[in-house]
């Protein structure tokens, strides 16, 4: 299993220098001792890597040489456990390995020879080594490293006006256990040297990939020869070569290989242009136009220029998302120029869009026509990400001059149950990567100067929407037998008990679980929702 970076950072800050103290008899006497605690299956995989590592260290040290009666032997052993249809999945560890063996030793021959024995077999099902599904858990060795050096393999046997069909029909062999999302990239990975004529190799390598039917590659569809062109094309062209392949093509995936290689190579100025024109490109796909305008906003925002905000508000009205909105809202300057954009943003917000409508009402201080949206939104449905139950319970209770429980995050206005894609996403995005400043609704809040609901009407309102809202999340959950969503209803009621502060609010609390009293997974929840407030 390995090691989460947060973890990884809480490792003591000398042990470099501990490491750096010891000799190297020290190091290897450590490393034969932790081989040790290890399961087989790691054991496997540490061995495999400490040995690869080894012999591209370029000191010329190269595993055993392998011989002819040993690949004989691979080659046996293949054929008897293909007749019998199942193996020992040790005795096929320890043959992976001597293809590697062989790999690391530059005998490819050899590496071929073995791991075209051995791979297709097991990628095919005719060998079944028990496991349950994939043939990782039961062996040590890394398959798919083995996959990738057989196609390296092929690739140094093969005469150079050879090489592309066969590493074609060397993946086209191994790819049930292989990964091959960028081929060339993982070849050079595992390589134990350079790949030889590789300039005479690309464009025969591109060549074979555009021969297939133009009519498989121009769907929306991502197919495993569009990523290879793609890849390859970056190597013989650059970002100009991916623009005209977007160009002709018009498919969102090209188009994000070809902005994105100008924002890995930091061009931002090509890249806002690039942006635009994808934005142009894909005027049919709302969810991509919004992304590529995204990036064009993004690339703005890092030519730190005077018109983001423009940007911005492109993005949001091409593809309205709660994101997008907030960073179109945040970047005003002042309350009235925040006051217009809200004012704005009400008239072209789509009507489905409820959650961004409840903050754009709750922005303009109409408190009412928020209640309105969270009272007539359903009881199920609130992992929706327009659903404005996540984003106006907890605000409402801020607003409303309750103490809110920081124990339950399901109530948190970003909480992932209530997000939507662009949010999600934002989620699993590389911290290290450029993005987009986007403001927390807490701080429109503050621009907007809503730190309060004060007058009665209005407060009477949001507590009327919040026990509706709350009634009809106990009926949906009940009535759907959704026990996972029990806590989460008892959560509202018990949430609109403390807003309420008054012996009518505790009283319909205590109608609801007189009403609901059949169900005694749910009391127990409510009971334990109210003493928690």
């Amino acid at each position: 299993m390995r090691r989460s970076p947060k973890v990884v950072e809480k490792v003591p800050s000398d042990l470099d220098t501990a490491l750096a103290t010891m000799s190297a008899e020290a190091l290897r006497e450590v490393v034969r001792e932790m081989l040790l605690e290890l399961d087989d299956r790691a054991h496997a995989r540490v061995v495999a890597s400490l040995i690869a590592r080894a012999a591209r260290t370029g000191v010329g040290w190269a595993p055993a040489p392998v011989t002819d009666e040993q690949v004989a032997e691979v080659l046996a052993f293949v054929r008897a456990a293909e007749r019998v249809g199942q193996a020992d999945p040790s005795d096929f560890d320890e043959y992976l390995c001597r293809g590697s063996a062989a790999f690391l030793r530059k005998d490819y021959a050899s590496a071929h020879r073995i791991f075209g024995a051995l791979l297709p077999p097991i990628g095919e099902g005719n060998i079944d080594l028990g496991q349950h599904e994939l043939v990782d858990e039961v062996l040590g060795a890394d398959v798919a490293e083995c996959a990738t050096q057989y196609v390296v393999s092929a690739y140094m046997i093969a005469p150079v006006a050879e090489r592309a069909e066969s590493v074609r029909a060397a993946i086209d062999e191994v790819d049930s256990v292989g990964h091959f999302w960028e081929p060339l990239r993982e070849m050079e990975r595992v390589a134990v040297e350079p790949l030889p004529d590789l300039a005479a190799f690309l464009p025969r390598w591109r060549t074979l990939i555009e021969s297939k039917p133009a009519t498989k590659r121009t769907s929306d569809w991502d197919t495993e020869e569009d990523r290879w062109l793609r890849e390859v094309v970056q190597r013989l062209e650059g970002p100009e070569g991916l623009a005209k392949v977007a160009r002709t093509t018009k498919r969102a995936d090209d188009l994000r290989a070809w902005w994105k290689s100008l924002v890995d190579a930091g061009d931002w100025p090509a890249a806002l242009k690039a942006f635009g024109e994808a934005a142009e490109l894909v005027t049919d796909k709302d969810y991509a136009r919004g992304e590529f305008l995204d990036g064009a906003a993004l690339a703005a925002q890092s030519l730190e220029r005077k018109d983001l905000a423009a940007y911005l508000e492109r993005a949001w009205r091409a593809s309205p998302s709660m994101s997008r909105l907030r960073r179109w809202l945040g970047s005003a300057g002042t309350k009235a120029a925040l006051s217009k954009r809200v004012g704005e943003a009400l008239e072209a917000c789509p009507k489905q869009a409820t959650r961004q409508r409840a903050l754009l009402h709750v922005l303009s201080h109409d408190f009412a026509a928020a209640a309105k949206l969270l009272a007539s939104a359903p009881g199920l449905g609130w992992s929706n990400g327009e659903h404005p139950g996540h984003l106006l319970f907890p605000l409402f209770t801020q607003l409303l001059g309750a103490s809110r429980t920081p124990a339950r995050s399901d109530l948190d206005p970003m909480f992932h149950r209530g997000a939507d894609l662009d949010e999600l996403e934002a989620m699993t995005t590389d911290p290290e990567e450029p993005r987009l400043t986007t403001p927390e609704v807490d701080a429109l809040l503050g621009l907007a100067g809503v730190a309060s609901i004060s007058d009665t009407t209005s407060r009477r309102a949001v507590l009327a929407a919040m026990k509706k809202a709350a009634e009809s999340r106990v009926a949906g959950v009940t009535e759907q037998k959704r026990r996972r969503h029990y806590g989460h209803a008892a959560e509202l009621v018990a949430t609109c008990v403390v807003c309420g502060k008054t012996d009518e609010t505790k009283r319909w609390a205590a109608a609801l679980q007189a009403e609901y009293k059949r169900f005694p997974a749910l009391r127990d929840e409510l009971e334990r929702a109210a003493r928690a407030r």
